[in-house]
């Protein structure tokens, strides 16, 4: 291969990511400045946030400038290195964007090398070691939300990436799990694959009532990635000084720049003297050693289970990150190899 395939974003979709969103590119691949790094990019992550970085709003991190490459996870071979801090043959993970061969400087991409010699494979380190999946589970729910033991802990999005773990993590830590997901097939995946306690089907039952049945002294610990009405019926039965840790919004990420409702029942939040705080992963950066051990050795003990989603063509990559916030993938991590 001697040409870089790259998608840049041209403008800013309205609703759902559109291709005339998007420009696809083919260039021949760059050699690397002094300070650069040149990857073959293996496996990128597909994340809801994406879609987030390309709207200009208010965010955690700067919006992807329009004529840039889309900002993307992933894992990737180093081919050609000017950087002393990395060798030709290295696998490394980071924001290599939606590029096949991207050439760049390691510290502005984020970019580190992964452990010789690691035992996974790429798409499975992006489901475990990725910023947007184990370590984004594992500070959300352990630092921000601060579980204890017996306590009840209730996780929507529970048959993703994120959500699956933070379940798993929650188990591990001695609470009782109960999830949502939407299908009887996912739903399947976190009780009898996970080892969740429970799971609600929000596309065939009632989340209310399913929260009664299955939460019947009510919740102490909510990790929401949804929003919208399924946060709003979590909130009404979350107990006195209960903790919400606010990963993600997923249900309004289409929305982003227009108003969207709610939640509906936010005075729960002064009523039962509920926490809840907003955490970005990357506020955690300087601890990814602490997670990556923990998540390693749980995974080791059989303690952590992934699943990957793996799709493949990199003139896929749009469609996959529709289908992804339409709710149409499969249960674990979605990844694409290009």
């Amino acid at each position: 291969m001697t040409t870089n395939r790259f998608f840049t974003l041209e403008s800013r979709p309205d609703g759902e990511l559109a291709d005339s969103d998007l420009r696809r590119h083919e260039q021949p691949i760059a050699a690397p400045a002094e300070g650069q790094i040149q990857v073959r990019t293996t496996c990128l992550s597909i994340d809801p946030t994406v879609r987030i970085w390309m709207s200009d709003i208010p965010q955690y991190m700067p919006p992807i400038e329009l004529g840039a490459v889309v900002r993307s996870l992933g894992v990737g071979v180093v081919e050609q290195s000017a950087n002393p801090g990395f060798a030709v043959g290295d696998r490394v993970i980071g924001m290599l964007g939606w590029a096949t061969h991207p050439t760049f400087d390691p510290a502005v991409a984020m970019v580190q090398p992964l452990p010789a010699g690691l035992p996974l494979s790429d798409a499975k380190v992006l489901s475990l070691l990725g910023l947007t999946a184990g370590p984004t589970a594992y500070f959300g729910l352990l630092d921000v939300a601060q579980p204890r033991e017996g306590e009840t802990l209730v996780v929507d999005a529970a048959a993703g990436s994120v959500g699956g773990l933070v379940g798993q993590i929650g188990k591990i830590k001695g609470c009782r799990v109960v999830g949502i997901a939407g299908g009887p097939d996912k739903c399947a995946y976190v009780t009898e694959t996970l080892g969740f306690d429970a799971c609600i089907d929000y596309k065939n039952a009632d989340v209310g009532k399913g929260l009664d049945e299955h939460c019947p002294n009510g919740i102490d610990v909510c990790f929401e990635n949804v929003g919208g009405p399924i946060f709003d019926e979590i909130l009404l039965r979350m107990n006195l000084n209960g903790r919400v840790s606010l990963c993600g919004l997923i249900a309004d990420y289409n929305e982003a720049g227009r108003p969207v409702p709610g939640p509906y029942n936010f005075g729960m939040i002064l009523m039962r003297r509920l926490r809840v705080q907003g955490f970005i992963v990357i506020d955690f950066l300087d601890r990814y050693d602490q997670a990556t051990a923990d998540l390693l050795t749980w995974a080791r003990q059989g303690r952590l289970m992934t699943t990957e989603d793996v799709r493949k063509g990199f003139d896929a990559l749009p469609q996959t990150l529709r289908e992804l916030l339409r709710g149409e993938k499969s249960h674990g991590k979605l990844v694409l190899e290009p």
